[in-house]
């Protein structure tokens, strides 16, 4: 056996051969393919160079066609993929749109409803919007303030207790009314409910202006929902100027149009409030708000009185619950019309159901409206939650004692000598002092 193993240990050396040689067939083949693909590369880089050629010979004949650097500012929308769109026109898209990317938005912790103002990159032949490459600023303040905001929903809210005074010089008898009989304080979630020509829309009107004269500070957003296009035209005529905004969806828009401008709004206005800013939205009207969402959301399976789904009115109350006072700074009011005695079961049901989520409320008349008594307003009926925090002592006596004495009488009858004692005095302080007179 022991003879037997230095033969088997001699057989070794010629297969050890065998493999080195099967190696360097391998390696060989190896060599051949890379050379093959290095013969590849070269003619790739030869194609490549020859294409880039004939492109630069195109490109020297035909124009690119890039815009130049321009400056853009508008609304930021925010899309489901994380990119958004700055809305130049109305809120809404448009062809002058441009594009903001994902990890802009995440930087600067941006949203829905911001106001960017940046440098954009013209588009070119192939692209549809505009880039933004610089950003500049966020609703009037840098982008690291905006980056370190914080959320509306953690917000605290309270009860409105600073009052916003109507009264100015030249101010009509109404807002004077409405100081007393149903003030209105930053963070109202207010509602004027009204019969068709009752007088809502210029009740509006006297409101924005008198908010614009005695709080420039405050910024007015006035929504027009399926409203008239003259009406629109007038009350933006009628509302210019600085901090204020006349945002609008006229009734030949598809109920889509109404719905996605009141969120874009809605938006804005909590953005701002995120900067503890002071914002009032004076929103006409809120029952064909949620006439357009019973028209454009899934069916839910249950209707109410009228064919009004109960789903309709989901995003209208988060709309209309938007509006409070912030213990850390900062108010939403908001002033919504809700229409009454229409005709349309629907209208009353939608009226029924915000009925208890306002905390003030202004009900005009529609038979003051038809002996042509103006302002309309029924004072028996009107009134604000927790009126104590926005009244002086004087002025809340006077007005639980003018309520107690004007009980018995008719509507019209009341608002005939409520207006006759306004008209004898120039300001609310003059006609306290004369009603505690004629009282004694």
């Amino acid at each position: 056996v022991r003879s037997e193993r230095p033969e088997v240990r001699g057989d070794r050396p010629e297969a050890r051969g065998e493999r080195t040689e099967a190696r360097g067939e391998r390696s060989e083949a190896r060599s051949e393919r890379q050379e093959v693909k290095s013969e590849r590369v070269e003619y790739k880089g030869e194609r490549n160079r020859t294409s880039n050629a004939t492109q630069g010979e195109e490109s020297a004949e035909v124009p690119s066609g890039e815009a130049p650097i321009s400056e853009a500012s508008g609304i930021l929308e925010v899309m489901q993929d994380g990119f958004g769109f700055i809305r130049c026109e109305n809120y809404l898209p448009g062809e002058n749109d441009v594009y903001v990317a994902p990890n802009i938005i995440r930087r600067f912790n941006l949203k829905t409803g911001d106001i960017l103002r940046g440098v954009t990159k013209g588009k070119s032949q192939n692209e549809k919007f505009a880039a933004l490459t610089h950003l500049e600023g966020v609703n009037g303040y840098s982008p690291e303030v905006a980056a370190s905001r914080g959320n509306f929903e953690n917000m605290t809210p309270i009860f409105p207790n600073k009052k916003l005074t109507l009264e100015s010089p030249g101010a009509s008898i109404a807002m004077r009314i409405m100081d007393l009989i149903c003030p209105i304080g930053k963070g109202q979630r207010g509602m004027i409910v009204s019969p068709p020509k009752a007088g809502k829309t210029t009740l509006l009107k006297e409101v924005a202006q008198s908010i614009r004269r005695n709080y420039p500070d405050i910024h007015l957003i006035v929504l027009l929902i399926d409203e008239r296009p003259e009406e629109v035209t007038d009350i933006k005529e009628f509302i210019e100027g600085p901090n204020a905004e006349v945002i609008y969806s006229t009734f030949d828009e598809l109920p889509e149009h109404h719905k996605r401008v009141s969120e874009m709004v809605i938006e804005r206005a909590r953005r701002l409030v995120e900067h503890k800013q002071d914002v009032m939205i004076l929103l006409d009207s809120i029952t064909r708000l949620a006439r357009a969402y019973n028209q454009v959301i899934p069916p839910s399976g249950r209707t109410l009185s009228g064919g009004l789904d109960p789903a309709a009115l989901h995003m209208p109350k988060r709309f209309f619950g938007a509006a409070r006072n912030m213990r850390e700074g900062g108010s939403l009011t908001i002033l919504a019309t809700a229409l009454i005695e229409t005709g349309s079961k629907m209208d009353d049901v939608v009226y029924e159901e915000f009925k208890g989520t306002g905390n003030m409320e202004l009900i005009l008349d529609r038979k003051l409206q038809e002996k042509r008594i103006f302002p309309a307003i029924n004072i028996q009926k009107s009134s604000t939650r927790r009126e104590d925090l926005l009244l002086s002592r004087e002025e809340l006596d006077v007005v639980n004692r003018m309520r107690r004495s004007f009980n018995s009488m008719k509507a019209d009858e009341m608002v005939d000598q409520v207006i006759n004692l306004f008209s004898r005095t120039r300001t609310n302080a003059d006609f306290v002092r004369l009603f505690e007179k004629q009282m004694l």
